[in-house]
């Protein structure tokens, strides 16, 4: 398993845009109808590289690191929900994207879904992939931000694999290419103040204005999949119950066998849903 091994052959194009002043990595491939996938927290775009080969037959397939992450600007400031929903439309602007299918995973679903709320005119459908403690815990916070800043503080590939480990069921699917790749990002000079602003939104005053409510859910009118796992370290599947009841016609599927990157655990699974929910199958 190799994250060059599934891109080798494929027809990428990997290029750096202006996205509302932020410089912001970019890798495309394929064409069709778009099709924007948002990462985590302390993540980078190759969180799909399992999934971009089938994908690519069907969509215009674009992955990005958000503002602060991957090989992405960091400007000084925390990343809040509109901050990087704000980016994310600018991400679609850069590239001349009218309107997209979004899926976002753990922190990238909270952003896509803010997206979906507050532009449902560049929305089309929308996948919510284990969009992560939807009921504000605070020992997930606490644990998320311990991990990550200790990551970054005393940057090494066992910090990085112990950081990287936590988002899986099956803990041997954690590559030392997967954590080389992780630790490199890590490593950047000035990461630590990037963690620290990516973290903002674990401290109750940055996560308050947009905790997951009816308030800003219920103008989400976008078709929308809650894919969930059996084994996602920050919220249950009863929990997901939460996000059907605050959005307007959404429905639940649970990919079994899987942490919180079904994408990488259970690909094959991963990319046949998005496929037949994004066609309207």
């Amino acid at each position: 398993m190799s994250i060059w091994g599934d891109l080798a052959d494929l027809d990428l194009r990997q290029r750096t845009v202006d996205a509302g002043g932020i410089a912001t990595r970019v890798l495309e491939a394929g064409s069709g109808p778009a099709l924007v996938m948002v990462h985590g927290t302390g993540g980078h775009l190759e969180a799909y590289s399992r999934n971009l080969r089938d994908l690519a037959r069907e969509f215009r397939v674009v992955l990005y690191d958000m503002a602060g992450h991957g090989h992405s600007a960091k400007p000084d400031r925390p990343y809040t929900i509109d901050y990087l929903s704000d980016h994310l439309i600018a991400t679609l602007d850069a590239l001349e994207i009218d309107k997209a299918h979004l899926s976002g995973e753990s922190l990238g679903g909270w952003v896509a879904a803010w997206a979906a709320a507050h532009h449902p005119d560049r929305i089309d459908r929308l996948v919510l992939n284990t969009p992560g403690n939807v009921t504000n815990k605070p020992d997930v916070m606490a644990r998320l931000k311990e991990s990550s800043m200790k990551a970054v503080r005393e940057a090494s590939r066992q910090t990085v694999r112990t950081r990287v480990e936590w988002l899986f069921h099956d803990k041997s699917l954690v590559t030392d290419e997967l954590v080389e790749l992780r630790l490199r990002i890590y490593t950047q000079p000035g990461f630590e103040d990037a963690m620290r602003n990516i973290l903002a939104v674990q401290d109750w005053e940055h996560r308050r204005p947009y905790v997951w409510s009816s308030q800003w859910c219920g103008r989400i009118s976008a078709p929308t999949l809650l894919l969930w796992t059996d084994h996602d370290p920050t919220a249950s599947v009863e929990e997901a119950s939460l996000l059907e009841e605050l959005i307007p016609g959404s429905r639940l599927e649970v990919i079994e066998g899987a942490g919180h990157w079904p994408q990488w655990e259970k690909p094959d699974q991963f990319n046949e849903t998005h496929i037949r929910f994004l066609k309207g199958k």
